[in-house]
């Protein structure tokens, strides 16, 4: 998708393979991760070269803020259709891997396998259902409005 500044956003490599596209919101790319243990959003602004928040506008960092908001509730809708309620939301923007700018919005519970701790780390990814991703996805997205 070209940028307003005429470059092309490219969505790093480290993405497809652990995680499921949403659709676009109007700064973000927005993906499913596919660790069935955590309602799990990932953003990726689609602003070419964008390592850290401070890269984006002012105008960019308040559309991120409301994007985030925004998929705080596709995740607490995730949890509920899977009938696994969301009790707190994690916001995480790191990078420490996959340089491209990205903000993790994970949906937690006092029962999941990294509580109380960050999710980063701990124990093997659990791959969805085939049944469970299709609900994950319809849910992500209806909340998202995509």
């Amino acid at each position: 998708m070209p940028h307003r500044l005429g470059m092309m956003f490219a969505l790093h490599p480290a993405f497809p393979p652990t995680s499921e596209a949403l659709g676009d919101l109007g700064l973000s790319h927005a993906r499913l991760h596919t660790d069935a243990r955590y309602a799990w959003i990932v953003l990726i602004p689609r602003i070419p070269g964008a390592r850290e928040i401070e890269d984006l506008s002012a105008a960019d960092r308040a559309a991120l803020t409301e994007e985030i908001v925004r998929a705080g509730l596709a995740v607490r809708a995730v949890g509920a259709a899977l009938r696994r309620p969301v009790e707190k939301l994690n916001v995480g923007q790191l990078g420490n891997l996959t340089p491209q700018l990205h903000v993790h919005v994970v949906g937690r519970r006092t029962d999941d396998a990294a509580w109380p701790g960050p999710v980063w780390g701990v124990g093997a990814a659990q791959a969805y259902s085939s049944e469970a991703l299709a609900v994950a996805m319809a849910a992500a997205r209806a909340a998202l409005g995509l």
